[in-house]
């Protein structure tokens, strides 16, 4: 592969095909895309191909204003949103969005997902945010690029830091996760799915189950994240 790109692309193809061998997505359901802050450029999958057919070579590159860069194939539905987000948060580096079951399910109940025991608060302090539905007026315009307006509103409305809370639900649609890294949005997109599970489940057996306690948030989240963080597995 003779491109510039050719790390970038090398990235964002192991990303994507890691979120199909994590059972994220199913056909062509979901992408990845990776940035290079320096181009202001990222790599983002090809629109409806097949994950068996996909190559590295595949990957599209794209700037920040979604003009194509480099690359024979239509980029991924997504793009917008994907383009959005990289010009308001300068800190992302990768970016997982998927169709997963359960965080799918908890957006089309339009609910935050409560944080109920340590696995979630190993992660976050906070309920994982469900956005509300978009308006019309926002539907009927630019679609995935009013995705990323929705997704920084919701961050705003509730008082929620992305460098912290990196993964979100949208209302009716589903999650969207990022990262440092491509690869490490996709490994936020995996939590965020067991995570979902297990909420479920915990709902499931006990309706009224309450919300983790604070003491245990925080002693969870320090020990992994905390300036003293000792915690690893």
């Amino acid at each position: 592969m003779n491109s510039k790109y050719s790390a970038l692309k090398e990235a964002c193809y192991q990303a994507n095909m890691e979120l199909n061998a994590l059972g994220l997505v199913v056909y062509t359901f979901g992408n990845v895309s990776a940035v290079d802050r320096d181009h202001k450029v990222f790599a983002i999958k090809p629109s409806g191909v097949a994950y068996k057919k996909l190559r590295a070579e595949d990957m599209v590159i794209v700037d920040f204003q979604n003009t194509i860069i480099e690359g024979n194939l239509k980029p991924s539905s997504d793009t917008r949103t994907h383009a959005y987000l990289y010009s308001q948060w300068d800190f992302i580096g990768g970016i997982a969005h998927t169709h997963s079951l359960y965080a799918v399910s908890w957006a089309q109940a339009q609910r935050d997902i409560p944080i109920f025991g340590t696995t979630h608060a190993d992660h976050l302090t906070e309920d994982i945010p469900c956005a509300p539905p978009m308006s019309d007026a926002l539907v009927q315009g630019n679609y995935e690029h009013n995705t990323g307006i929705q997704i920084s509103a919701c961050f705003q409305q509730k008082n929620l830091d992305p460098r912290e809370v990196e993964m979100i639900l949208l209302g009716n649609h589903g999650p969207f996760c990022w990262g440092n890294s491509a690869a490490k949005a996709v490994y936020n997109a995996r939590v965020l799915e067991e995570i979902a599970h297990m909420a479920y489940l915990t709902l499931e057996i006990n309706p009224k189950a309450a919300r983790l306690k604070e003491s245990l948030i925080q002693k969870h989240y320090n020990r992994k994240h905390g300036k003293d963080a000792y915690y690893g597995q």
